[in-house]
């Protein structure tokens, strides 16, 4: 690779983790091309990529982006998930793991924290944006749904007391 391809891929990387939420440092030995090609599809419909570099220019790239420093994790054949969403990544990272024992994930990144592989996998276990935007706008709708409850209560059991009076006067 030539100073000029080495630059455009640096820049590239720079460019791609700057708005990255989250950053997943792996292993991938041994692992076969339609696995990877299963991970970057995975990745790739939540919003991220999975990239590999080599590890001069990854370390290269990262001292220019405003992350934790995770140099020391990248050694040996690595790859790079990330997403702007905080949890995709390590989520379908994690996931990924648990079927391909080849893929190893070594720790990643949360802005200026750094994680280990234990913290990527405890990201992974929190809910998603989105899922917490649903959790959100429900915790908001069910106070309206209470209180449209509560008023409809005292009519309809006025409505249920008058009717028991009228049965009671037609049978007598």
């Amino acid at each position: 690779m030539e100073r000029a391809e080495k630059r455009e891929v640096v820049a590239s990387l720079q460019e791609a983790l700057t708005g990255a939420g989250s950053i997943v440092v792996a292993h991938n030995t041994g692992l076969t091309v339609a696995a990877f090609t299963d991970l970057r599809v995975q990745v790739k419909k939540a919003g991220g990529k999975v990239k590999v570099a080599k590890n001069r220019l990854a370390k290269l790239a990262l001292k220019e982006v405003d992350v934790a420093d995770i140099s020391d994790l990248f050694t040996g054949p690595t790859v790079i998930a990330y997403a702007e969403d905080p949890v995709a990544a390590p989520k379908i990272a994690a996931a990924f793991a648990e079927k391909n024992q080849k893929f190893v994930i070594l720790g990643g990144a949360m802005g200026q924290t750094a994680l280990d592989a234990d913290g990527v996998k405890a990201l992974a276990t929190m809910p998603s944006l989105d899922e917490l935007r649903a959790k959100l706008a429900g915790l908001v709708k069910q106070p309206a749904t209470n209180i449209a409850s509560i008023l409809v209560q005292p009519g309809a059991g006025i409505a249920r007391v008058l009717k028991a009076h009228a049965e009671k006067s037609e049978a007598a």
